[in-house]
């Protein structure tokens, strides 16, 4: 095995063994391991399940966890680098290509009979070619049950029968999009739905006929995305069209749309199976749920897609525990597990469980299973990723009557192409690639050259210390592998062609990266994407400063109640921030925020701020100057208290103005403290990445409002570009370094005041 993966594996799977905790096995049990991403209440069905399990198999220890979507597939991504991690992990059928291109599963076949097979739905066992030879076919997924499909959820107060048509979609919504007081503002709306994600776009596409891709696909072929087509135009025609018609909401994106609907201020609304007992328990709510209507010029249905959720055996499992955790599989998609589910309204996958009482008699679960006899299964392709982060941009730019539909479908269609580009290719390595692999061996032998006394004198230390040494031991293994480790693994990545496709067998490419970045096709958008950023860290470093310390000085005077005060202020810096922007984000609502409510009774107008670059952008600043004033604050008041209080009697004397002992003393004085404060907080700004992918949610509108980090963020976790995206890192690095030295050095900010 090459140096550059074997070091990095070694070390990595220390992290592993340290962090994972899953791979721990009880002495005398059998552990099995299950990541989930099951709701809260399927949750206690599961729990119950798996000690009915335990119960039969008395020296097995099941173990369920729950992990977010993301959560989830980094984390098995990273474990099964280094051959760690979950033995089953449970969720929708979507991200198995992905999986499988990286070799994280293992193929179930062997431990499913035929007649065994036979009892599930067809499209609720995927198999997909082997990831060593694309010849074979291998089942890597087991579904217990169908889900992750929209339906049209309508409240019966307002709407008393569902529409069928497309037709009556839009004649419904218009009689009930209402302005009660006549100020011009609607205080119910017809109809609403998440039109931030292209997840929802996708009925409105297949309803006149479109699909993303182009079929049949030949075998071994790649997806050839077909966005750019006059039923996909036509698609986007129509929820262009029901947007002007002013029955859908300004902004809307998925938690906006249910909050509307729960309030009674949406009469209908598209969402999918995870979401409707919410619904339907809410009380004071009289809801329902009905199939999405058919297009009335094409008379297709809107056809969601529709993925089965369910188990896959990941590759950590060794051959001697893989029919042991196989039986795990069996058990928890059996016909009484399944059965169990039904209780929640989950449409189960075990063809003789559909003409269970518990099916035929439950109108929602009848609705699910004709929404899904109507639905498109959802690709487990790995294009699927790249054609997502395509649309997204320019679906939101429609919906805020910034593109034509035509103009919307030729951009979705040239950004998928290039993105399934990106995320297919492989970087051979170049000229460069000798050139990165002698520098990096001469810094190595440089550095232990430099500090080779260094050495030596530990090394005598050692035998004269040991027991000193074996104290802090444990210290120096956790900055080792908390700090050291993951930088020099970052930098080894930065000149990689680690990615997608080349995940466990990568290779040192030379300059490929940095070359791509800063001169390449993508230069432009990384230098404009640089720009925004340092108007960011500017724009908020100084109104952090200016407002922190204009209140410390006014906080540091004669001020009654100065103690209540200084425990009001710190609140922004106490609270987690990602409480703070999502509260933010909420307020910034165009409809119902309390911002715009503000400026309304003000006689200032409202602002559309959450769907317009600029207005976006600074809904992200406002948001970031709460949470960063309050640090600046304390840190000036700090630095007040310890001036003497004789330097300013002495300019009362002499007759200084405020402004000039403020000027020639406080700041000054202030130099120690809060020039490395500035330093810390323009480098905290610079890289926060919790602001503005909340307020802005993911770079919301159209990937307008990114800052260099979530730049980074999507280009390594949306695409795989894991090589591409330690080069980012590592300009980041350079940049956030080069910047703090030369600060620190120019403005004097570690020497004493004269």
């Amino acid at each position: 095995m090459p140096l550059q993966n074997s070091l990095p594996k070694l070390a990595l799977a220390l992290i592993a063994l340290v962090t994972l905790g899953c791979a721990r096995r009880d002495s005398g049990q059998q552990v099995v391991t299950l990541w989930h991403q099951m709701r809260p209440e399927d949750r206690a069905v599961l729990e119950s399940r798996v000690e009915a399990f335990e119960a039969e198999h008395p020296g097995v220890d099941v173990r369920p966890l729950y992990k977010e979507t993301e959560e989830l597939r980094s984390g098995l991504e990273s474990a099964v680098l280094v051959g760690h991690g979950p033995d089953l992990v449970y969720g929708p059928s979507d991200p198995l290509g992905v999986y499988q291109a990286i070799g994280a599963l293992r193929d179930l076949s062997p431990y499913f009979e035929a007649a065994e097979q036979e009892a599930f739905d067809p499209v609720a066992l995927i198999r997909l070619p082997a990831h060593k030879d694309p010849t074979k076919s291998q089942l890597v997924f087991v579904g217990d049950r169908f889900g992750n499909h929209l339906a049209l959820i309508y409240n019966r107060k307002f709407v008393p029968k569902p529409p069928e048509t497309t037709v009556e979609l839009l004649e419904i919504a218009k009689q009930n999009t209402v302005d009660e007081d006549g100020d011009g503002r609607f205080e119910r709306y017809g109809l609403a739905w998440n039109y931030t994600e292209p997840f929802f776009l996708v009925p409105f596409l297949t309803g006149h006929g479109g699909w993303l891709f182009k079929e049949p696909r030949p075998e071994g072929a790649a997806e050839v995305p077909t966005l750019d087509t006059p039923e996909i135009i036509a698609g986007l025609r129509y929820v262009a069209s029901l947007k002007k018609a002013q029955v859908l909401p300004r902004s809307a994106d998925y938690e906006a749309a249910a909050a509307l609907f729960l309030a009674g201020k949406a009469a209908m609304l598209i969402d999918g199976d995870w979401s409707w007992q919410k619904y339907l328990s809410e009380p004071g709510l009289d809801a329902a749920i009905a199939v999405l209507p058919m297009v009335s010029e094409t008379g297709k249905p809107l056809a969601p897609m529709v993925a089965p959720k369910g188990y896959s055996m990941s590759v950590a499992v060794s051959d001697a525990r893989a029919p042991l955790v196989a039986e795990v599989v069996k058990f928890l998609t059996n016909e009484e597990t399944q059965r169990a589910f039904l209780k929640q309204s989950i449409l189960p996958s075990r063809l003789a469980l559909r003409s269970d009482p518990a099916v035929v008699d439950d109108p929602t679960m009848q609705v699910s299973l004709a929404q899904v006899e109507r639905g498109r299964l959802m690709p487990t392709a790995t294009e699927q990723r790249a054609v997502w982060d395509a649309m997204r941009p320019h679906y939101q730019a429609l919906m805020a009557g910034e593109m034509t539909p035509e103009a919307a479908a030729a951009a979705m269609q040239r950004d998928a192409v290039s993105k399934i580009a990106t995320l297919t290719s492989r970087v051979e390595p170049d000229a460069t690639a000798g050139l990165v692999k002698l520098l990096g061996g001469v810094l190595l032998a440089g550095l232990v050259y430099v500090n080779r006394r260094t050495l030596v004198d530990f090394a005598r230390d050692w035998r004269r210390n040991r027991f000193a040494y074996i104290l802090v031991l444990p210290a120096l293994a956790v900055i080792f592998l908390t700090v050291i480790f993951p930088l020099a693994y970052n930098v080894l990545l930065s000149f990689s062609n680690m990615s997608l496709q080349n995940f466990r067998d990568w290779q040192i490419v030379g300059l490929h990266n940095y070359v791509s970045l800063l001169t390449g096709g993508e230069s432009s958008r990384f230098w404009n994407v640089f720009g925004k950023t340092l108007l960011w860290t500017v724009i908020n470093v100084s109104l952090h400063v200016a407002i922190g310390v204009l209140l410390a000085i006014t906080l540091n005077g004669p001020v009654r109640g100065k103690s209540l005060y200084r425990i009001l202020l710190i609140i922004p810096w106490a609270v987690p921030a990602y409480i703070t922007a999502l509260t933010w984000r909420g307020m910034f609502d165009d409809q119902f925020g309390a911002v715009n409510h503000l400026l309304a009774s003000w006689g200032i107008g409202t602002i559309n701020w959450l769907t317009q670059e600029g207005p976006a952008f600074a809904a992200c600043i406002i948001a970031n100057v709460w949470l960063g004033f309050p640090f600046m604050m304390m840190i000036a008041l700090g630095g007040l208290q310890g001036i003497p209080k004789e330097l300013y009697e002495a300019a009362a004397i002499d007759r200084v103005s405020r402004w000039n002992q403020f000027w020639h003393i406080t700041l000054p004085m202030l130099k120690p403290v809060l020039l490395p404060a500035i330093t810390l907080g323009a480098v905290w700004t610079f890289n926060n990445l919790n602001v503005v992918w909340l307020v802005s949610n993911g770079g919301e509108p159209s990937d307008k409002t990114h800052i260099l980090v979530s730049y980074v963020y999507k280009a390594v976790f949306n695409l795989y570009q894991y090589g591409y995206g330690a080069a980012l890192s590592m300009v980041i690095f350079a940049m956030l370094l080069t910047f703090s030295v030369l600060f620190l050095g120019r403005t004097k900010a570690t020497e004493a005041v004269a």
